[in-house]
């Protein structure tokens, strides 16, 4: 369960005179942001002894703002008063919760085999501690991260839900629907002021969902005397199928309409499946749940490659899958590994210009994930007999380098380097900040990435008439696909539209005759439903402009209707814009 201290209470009335003076010189001076708020801190210690934490000041101000002296809220205060901006710097706030340890289809060579974890992760990881914490309570996990971005002074109108963990079209569907029900349930609540936390702790209490203390952890790689499935089969037997991890679609339903309004909603509903588990009937299925972007392991573009891993696919079913998700609307999330058993890295160069030169492949978004050694993972037989190794820094630098030269501007590379702790990787690199290191040789060496997140505007003030409208074409598997983005004049990105102009037969009848918007994203700091910011890209009507002029592009192309594949809690956005409800999606009728 989570550690009580996690959300020890404040009271804010114990320390008011203090709190005041610290407030009234950060709210009178607007430069008091950064390290100069910590050494503010520092003159005014807690009860003589320590010191207050940003939290404290947030909290203090939510609670004293126009009393005591102090002018009316200002959420630009809170924004000063930030632990962590960078957590909502690309417009909203992104909430991971992670499904329970279940089997997998899978028997990849380099996925450790954490039985305390599901697949692929290890308990070591920031998420994992997280997941672990809550019992892999769905409701749980969302209602404490929620209290932890308010306690570091982020919004929580707008949540983007990341659901990982395994194979998710792998578990069964009567825990799918709960698990994300059940999500929605802690929004709802939490936007409330409720906090049913006590209730779910005691029934997990009850049906012993988790004994971790019971659990050895890791299978051995080197022997493999028991496979992670066969585990977790014996481990959780009792666990794997609990009747009150149950729920149905009419109840996900009701929830998804309590969002379209709620004061905490969902504006991106994002799971992680893989190719040999996605084909467009599962789309569909998926769509129904909510989901608007999917993750999905591609790892490599070589059937040799992927063969000597034992992925258990090829990369035909790489594109059907994609394929199939494109045709249903959804941002494509790939992942993709560098250092993989059986290739080079001049390889790998190679393999990731394929990712982007094939029409059946070229993702939205890419995670960059180099092979590490798991002392968990079957991979570590290959290693003692001398069959792989891991890159050297100056191999895996130039591997990456070449990933950010060759990446085209609709693509946004995620993240680079999993953040897995040192203290689980056997041999090769241990450098989570390996990002960094690319980006400053890349600046070295006078190279400019064009990928989105190496553009985005950040914190950047901008003003809309400084703005131009530019847009990339290119070919798909079911069609053209056009990237319309809103850039600085140094090429900066303010937003973007995907719109997708296919002319394929469509997944579902509603989609007929339709052009669809995959995605619409306003960069800068995530502010609440209805605020307004001064000089921040949202809310400055760049979304409804990109809209009207893929409404154009639509039209000019002939086709009748332009759809979107809107997350719950956008509907209304999208009804203010012109948009009516079909089953799946929102629709316009085209003019």
């Amino acid at each position: 369960m989570v550690p009580e201290s996690m959300f020890e209470p404040f009271n804010v009335a114990e320390h008011q005179d203090n709190l005041l003076l610290i407030l009234r010189e950060i709210v009178a001076n607007p430069d008091i942001r950064g390290k100069a708020i910590d050494l503010l801190l520092k003159q005014y210690p807690r009860d003589g002894k320590g010191f207050y934490a940003r939290k404290h000041l947030i909290q203090a101000y939510r609670e004293l703002a126009a009393t005591n002296g102090l002018p009316p809220f200002d959420p630009t205060v809170i924004e000063r008063l930030q632990r962590k901006p960078i957590r909502t710097i690309s417009g909203v706030t992104p909430m991971t919760v992670l499904t329970k340890p279940f089997p997998c289809p899978g028997t990849c060579i380099f996925c450790p085999n954490d039985i305390r974890m599901p697949k692929s992760y290890l308990a070591d990881e920031p998420g994992a501690q997280r997941a672990e914490a809550n019992a892999f309570d769905p409701y749980l996990q969302t209602y404490s991260r929620l209290l932890t971005y308010r306690q570091i002074g982020h919004n929580t109108d707008k949540i983007e839900i990341i659901i990982l963990g395994g194979t998710w079209s792998f578990y069964p569907e009567p825990y799918q629907i709960w698990f994300v029900k059940r999500i929605f349930d802690a929004l709802h609540d939490f936007g409330k002021g409720l906090d049913r936390r006590e209730e779910v702790e005691a029934m997990l209490r009850h049906t012993r969902l988790h004994p971790l203390n019971l659990v050895e952890g890791q299978v051995d790689g080197r022997r493999m005397i028991e496979s992670y499935n066969q585990m977790i089969n014996k481990v959780y037997k009792e666990e794997l199928a609990m009747q009150f991890e149950y729920a149905t679609w009419e109840e996900l339903e009701a929830a998804h309409r309590e969002n379209e309004n709620a004061p905490c909603r969902s504006v991106g509903l994002v799971i992680e499946t893989r190719p040999d588990y996605l084909d467009e009937a599962e789309a569909v299925r998926l769509r129904r749940l909510g989901c608007t972007k999917i993750q999905i392991g591609i790892q490599s573009m070589s059937d040799d490659v992927l063969r000597a891993n034992k992925r258990g696919h090829d990369v035909q079913r790489s594109r059907d899958a994609l394929r199939a998700l494109r045709k249903a609307g959804f941002k494509i999330h790939a992942h993709w590994m560098p250092n993989l058993y059986g290739s080079t890295p001049e390889q790998d160069i190679e393999d990731f210009q394929r990712l982007f030169t094939d029409p059946d492949i070229q993702p939205d978004e890419l995670k960059v994930y180099p092979c590490s050694l798991i002392e968990s993972a079957e991979l570590m037989q290959f290693y003692e007999r001398g069959e792989w190794r891991p890159y050297e820094e100056h191999e895996l630098l130039e591997v990456l380098m070449a990933c950010f030269q060759n990446a085209p501007e609709y693509v946004r590379l995620t993240r680079v380097i999993r953040d897995i702790p040192s203290t689980d990787i056997v041999v090769g690199n241990k450098k989570t900040n390996f990002r960094q290191i690319v980006e400053e040789e890349l600046q070295r060496r006078g190279i400019r990435s064009r990928e989105i997140r190496s553009r985005e505007i950040g914190g950047q003030k901008i003003r809309a008439e400084e703005l131009t409208l530019k847009q990339v074409s290119y070919p798909t598997s079911i069609g053209e696909e056009r990237f319309l983005q809103y850039v600085t004049e140094d090429d900066r990105i303010a937003g973007f539209l995907r719109l997708s102009l296919p002319h394929t037969e469509p997944c579902v009848p509603e989609l007929a005759n339709a052009a669809m918007i995959r995605e619409v994203h306003v960069y800068g700091r995530a502010v609440g439903i209805g605020q307004m910011l001064q000089g921040k890209a949202q809310h400055a009507g760049l979304g409804t402009n990109l809209i009207e002029y893929a409404v154009e592009i639509a039209v000019a192309h002939g086709f009748q209707k332009l759809a979107v594949i809107s997350a719950v809690g956008t509907r209304e956005y999208y009804r203010k814009r012109g948009f009516e409800d079909g089953e799946l999606y929102q629709i316009r009728t085209l003019k």
